[in-house]
């Protein structure tokens, strides 16, 4: 029943598109060596020392000095680094020949410079630990850069390779010498450039054919602003775009059901990552006014959710039911934890235990004149958070709680967790390469989770396992450490987790090459090609 409510109106229009479509072949003019994808929203601003643009776009035209790889940190910009016997201090020898796309060689002192812009607006940076740890950038020669550090932080080369803020731009797109407050071009070392951009239409991207790995064989990457859903479907039939993939500003941009669809049509195919990340609802502890502060009313919202139907009838299969913050598959994360599965009557026995009581069969419980009534908050370019926040607002009426449904821009959302307007909303952990360090460390980041898990109790000695955790150089310590950490956050039940996703593509047939890197905001467009 419940998939027939979610999905058969979306199964009509489907059908009614495909039918519409059958000469989409004859009336697409396919291009061999260009990418056309759908994303839900504009590429914003592409500084890379800065956040609002989109991390798939940045990933194309910048690079890091090394890269998080299947196999462990690998170079990238860097050749080869030393790191000091107290591990504060890391020697980078640059790879030569390397200039950025206007020209610029990108050399030691430009490593300076952008690493040292980065750090005159650390306050922004704040959730990477990283960022409190740099105390100088010195230039040894032309091609040679150390780094050093107040104390060892073991994180440091896996914060280096993320998608920014440490990634390098032209000297000449500065803006008085700085990138705080605007660039004047975004000239990049990576495999394409940004060539022309129409806000909330699109973004080209051309390849790079002077890039030091060899240029790209896909010559052109469209970005195009499509709506989510039926539009994006009805563009792919007509060959206006040719590439989905879920990436941080464009996920959902089209159902499972509707990605199967078009691979059963024979035109595409469907690849998906391994899992990288958790989807969660994240409870605000701290929110002393919000009956959420209650652990005793946070577990019984992690018992009333069912996983299992919405792994199987949301997601289709592609997303496995989590039940903790972390899969075990992420460092430090294979911890013993209590299970809470699915269970109504246990909901409603911690409900009752905690003194929310109801007089009458389906109405809201109450404790002290005060009505269990919470909000949650979604991403409204999201269908599957949609389709799942329907799903837990019905389960959570069964149990006596009334909650509000709040559809708003992911930009919204993410003020919201900054500055604990909330009781509940919908979030997911950093992913595979960043974590559990980065997740773990924005437990304590005023700009991230500091809301959430400020009402746990001996909140000074769990923020002080944090700090010990990223600092700790002693392997067996690191793992009690993010045992207890982990446990905590877990018993608490801050985090409800949902789900275990991944980066899904779907791409023209004759596409190869495709594959992940280990990180859910990006792709090596570069080693794709059109067979």
């Amino acid at each position: 029943m419940l998939k027939k409510v979610y999905c058969i109106i979306f199964v009509v229009c489907i059908s009614s598109i495909l039918v519409a479509c059958t000469t989409t072949k004859e009336e697409s003019s396919e291009i061999a060596d260009e990418l056309v994808y759908a994303t839900v929203k504009d590429i914003n601003d592409m500084n890379p020392h800065l956040y609002p643009g989109s991390m798939s776009a940045q990933g194309m035209v910048y690079e890091s000095l090394v890269e998080n790889t299947e196999k462990g940190i690998k170079p990238l910009l860097a050749e080869d680094w030393d790191i000091s016997e107290d591990g504060t201090v890391y020697t980078f020898h640059l790879r030569k020949g390397v200039t950025f796309h206007d020209g610029e060689p990108f050399n030691a002192d430009a490593v300076k410079q952008n690493m040292e812009a980065v750090q005159n607006n650390k306050e922004k940076h704040a959730w990477i630990k990283l960022s409190t740890k740099i105390v100088s950038v010195d230039v040894v020669d032309e091609h040679t850069v150390k780094l050093t550090l107040s104390e060892a932080y073991y994180p440091t080369l896996d914060e280096l390779a993320m998608t920014r803020p440490y990634v390098f731009l032209s000297p000449k797109d500065f803006e008085n010498g700085e990138t705080k407050d605007g660039i004047n071009g975004f000239h990049g070392t990576g495999p394409y450039q940004l060539a022309e951009h129409k806000v909330d239409q699109y973004a080209i991207f051309e390849a790079n054919e002077n890039y030091w790995a060899g240029a790209p064989k896909i010559k052109k990457i469209t970005a195009k602003v499509l709506p989510a859903g039926e539009t994006t479907l009805l563009a792919l039939q007509k060959g206006e775009v040719n590439f989905i993939f879920t990436d941080d500003r464009g996920a959902d941009s089209i159902n499972m059901e509707g990605m199967e669809q078009l691979v059963q049509s024979g035109d595409y195919q469907l690849m998906r990552s391994k899992q990288m990340n958790t989807k969660m609802i994240v409870a605000n502890s701290g929110n002393g006014v919000s009956p959420v502060s209650e652990k005793s009313v946070r577990e019984a919202i992690w018992f009333a959710i069912d996983r299992e139907t919405i792994s199987r009838d949301i997601f289709y299969g592609s997303e496995e039911v989590a039940h903790t913050l972390f899969s075990p598959n992420i460092n430090y994360a294979n911890v013993a934890l209590k299970e809470r599965s699915y269970d109504m009557e246990r909901a409603k026995e911690l409900l009752e235990a905690a003194g929310w009581t109801v007089d009458t069969e389906g109405a809201v419980r109450e404790k002290n004149g005060k009505k269990l009534s919470m909000k949650l908050y979604y991403d409204n370019n999201s269908p599957s958070q949609k389709a799942q926040s329907e799903l837990i607002q019905h389960s959570l009426s069964m149990i006596g709680m009334e909650l509000e449904l709040v559809g708003e821009e992911s930009t919204s959302i993410a003020n919201r967790r900054s500055t604990g307007e909330y009781d509940l909303l919908f979030n997911q952990t950093w992913g595979l390469a960043y974590d559990p360090q980065s997740t773990v460390a924005a437990f304590t980041s005023e700009a991230s989770y500091l809301h959430a898990t400020k009402g746990i109790p001996n909140t000074e000695e769990f923020y002080q396992n944090i700090d010990s955790v990223l600092v700790s150089t002693d392997e067996e310590n690191r793992k009690a450490l993010y045992k207890d950490i982990l446990t905590t956050v877990h018993d608490e039940a801050i985090f409800i987790p949902i789900t275990n996703g991944n980066v899904t593509v779907i791409a023209p047939k004759n596409l190869q090459g495709i594959s992940f890197k280990q990180t859910q905001y990006e792709l090596p467009f570069e080693q794709m090609y059109f067979e």
